[in-house]
């Protein structure tokens, strides 16, 4: 019996049933990204960023949510090997919910793990194309990697969508992904 329960508490959580497909949140995504793009100020737009991220970290049922949840706790502990393990077993878990995809990517980011991250962000893209948090993720990567044109391109894609990330002032005039042949 003993075995029994050790190999089980080692083997990590039994799924109860398959993940089921997310929840179709673009109309909600949509009416958040037209708020983003109207709103008047960065102060204004920080309650329309918040609410992505509530839709986003929505995770498709219980059992993703807990481990959506312990992974996040393990990253804001700084324990990128735990985290990456919870995300990498979510993405195996629930392989058509993009924000398991965007967090594995932003830990293997946080340990300079460039070209995983990349893949990663291109997969939850490729599941939710305006995830604004993956565009402007995707484009601190490639600008991490040098490639500083395709970074610039897809940060102004992000930008489309929420025109009030911090991250904006890397595309400004003399910044990493500003314009180029305008410096003095």
């Amino acid at each position: 019996m003993r075995i029994l329960l050790v190999l089980a508490l080692v083997s990590g959580p039994a799924w109860a049933e398959v993940c089921p497909d997310p929840q179709d949140y673009s109309t909600e995504l949509d009416a958040l990204i037209a708020s983003a793009q109207d709103a008047p100020s960065a102060a204004d737009a920080n309650d329309v960023t918040s609410g992505m991220w509530k839709v986003w970290l929505r995770a498709p049922n219980v059992q993703a949510q807990e481990v959506l949840d312990r992974g996040l706790a393990r990253r804001d502990g700084f324990d990128f090997v735990g985290a990456y393990s919870d995300f990498d077993k979510l993405v195996e878990y629930c392989p058509k919910y993009a924000e398991g995809f965007n967090q594995r990517a932003y830990v293997q980011f946080l340990r300079g793990e460039y070209a995983g991250a990349l893949l990663d962000l291109d997969a939850a893209l490729a599941l939710l194309p305006n995830h604004v948090a993956a565009q402007s993720g995707r484009a601190l990567t490639l600008m991490q990697m040098g490639r500083l044109k395709e970074a610039r391109t897809q940060m102004l894609e992000a930008l489309k969508n929420n025109p009030w990330l911090s991250e904006r002032a890397l595309i400004a005039k003399g910044a990493p992904l500003g314009p180029k042949g305008e410096d003095i």
